[in-house]
């Protein structure tokens, strides 16, 4: 089989007026994932473990059996991380900044005896209560500091819910965009609109 995929994927690139678009899109790197294990483990030894990665073949079943609504629908949803990116990476940093700030307080509150023995297993207890983990490995014993632990729990709560926001608002923007899951067969770019009759890339008729 690694033989007529070869080529299949030989042929998808003569076929295509842009082979390099093809062969630098998702399915184009699928396609080659998906042959080049075997010709490993016949050249290099012990690279036999590699053949797993021709799972990835499997992502071709929603072409062949024409499964647009699903493509549709991871479609959309990866546009709405693309587009969420950047906010939840500003997210990240203030939480970042946040336990930084607590971890350093409370290392200050309860001191080594009450095992915060340094700044950063302190960050770490941060991390663990704002997060709303809380292994338990760690506790303070002082009234200033479950005080302060009580406020990051609170504080914890409210953040979990900002990045399921973020994406949530990103999904439902793209979700009212109705993308076609045809493929230009120039380019191979795809993210056309439903009812667009030229490739908005290249221009050629779809």
């Amino acid at each position: 089989f690694t033989f007529l995929f070869t080529i299949e994927y030989f042929l998808r690139l003569s076929c295509v007026g842009r082979p390099f678009k093809y062969a630098t899109s998702f399915f184009g790197i699928v396609d080659l994932l998906a042959i080049l294990p075997t010709y490993f483990s016949i050249f290099i030894p012990g690279s036999q473990y590699m053949l797993v990665i021709r799972v990835l073949r499997v992502l071709r079943i929603f072409r062949v059996l024409k499964l647009v609504q699903y493509l549709t629908e991871a479609r959309v949803l990866m546009q709405a991380l693309r587009a969420s990116l950047r906010k939840i990476i500003v997210f990240l940093f203030v939480v970042l900044v946040l336990v930084i700030i607590f971890g350093s307080m409370m290392y200050f509150i309860e001191g080594g005896e009450n095992g915060f023995t340094s700044i950063p297993r302190s960050i770490y207890w941060a991390i663990v209560t704002l997060t709303t983990v809380g292994y338990g490995d760690i506790s303070p014993k002082t009234n200033f500091g479950q005080t302060l632990a009580a406020l990051i729990m609170i504080i914890g709560y409210g953040i979990i819910a900002i990045p399921t926001g973020i994406v949530t608002s990103e999904i439902t923007m793209a979700a009212r965009k109705k993308i076609s899951t045809q493929a230009c067969r120039v380019c191979s770019a795809e993210g056309h609109d439903v009812d667009a009759k030229c490739c908005k890339y290249c221009g050629e008729k779809l």
